[in-house]
């Protein structure tokens, strides 16, 4: 998928997510309560998702709805496609 490293915006909330996992570490570290550990987990599981929804519609429209795609390059990003969803339902 190296059509994804030109998405400076990907980029972005990577570092976005980096910064907030590094906030559940602080927090972790400093004993603070289980209330802020909690709301700072759940701004990281959101923010993956976002990014993990980003790059699925990514996927899809340049690997399985691309027109001019050829079956066997259809099946391929489909059963690619396929795979995240059944691994990321686990």
């Amino acid at each position: 998928m190296s059509h994804l490293s030109s998405r400076p915006d990907l980029l972005a909330r990577v570092h976005r997510i980096a910064g907030q996992v590094a906030a559940v570490e602080k927090a972790l570290s400093s004993d603070a309560s289980c209330a802020t550990v909690l709301h700072r987990v759940a701004a990281v599981r959101g923010a993956v998702n976002g990014l993990l929804d980003e790059i699925i519609a990514e996927h899809l429209n340049d690997h399985v709805a691309l027109p001019g795609l050829s079956d066997e390059e259809r099946a391929v990003g489909a059963d690619e496609l396929l795979a995240v969803i059944r691994r990321y339902a686990k």
